[in-house]
């Protein structure tokens, strides 16, 4: 099979992750990239598929959150707007579990 040499400037350290996961799922980086190339030439379309994994941040303030709603420290239901923003605004406003805000 003819081949032809391409030259890619790519950061280090993201060639080394890519080296590595390339290698968990028993390929090479450059098939892995002969197969994103042919699929661009077939397609004419760039697809790209992230796993997301969420932050300690996001992680703890969802822990927190859902203590909140354990404990009833959330805000009561609405049914306009309006009287939402009245409850933010209001200095004498509780919780559904009569905590003040």
């Amino acid at each position: 099979m003819n081949t032809a040499v391409l030259n890619v400037k790519v950061n280090p350290n993201t060639k080394k992750e890519a080296q590595k996961v390339a290698a968990e799922l028993g390929m090479s980086l450059s098939a892995i990239i002969n197969g994103f190339l042919s699929h661009l030439v077939r397609t004419k379309t760039i697809t790209f598929s992230t796993r997301e994994e969420p932050s300690q941040y996001l992680l703890d303030a969802l822990k927190e959150a859902k203590e909140d709603i354990k404990d009833g420290k959330v805000s009561p239901k609405f049914t306009t707007a309006k009287d939402s923003i009245r409850w933010l605004n209001d200095p004498n406003a509780t919780y559904q579990n009569g905590d003040r805000v």
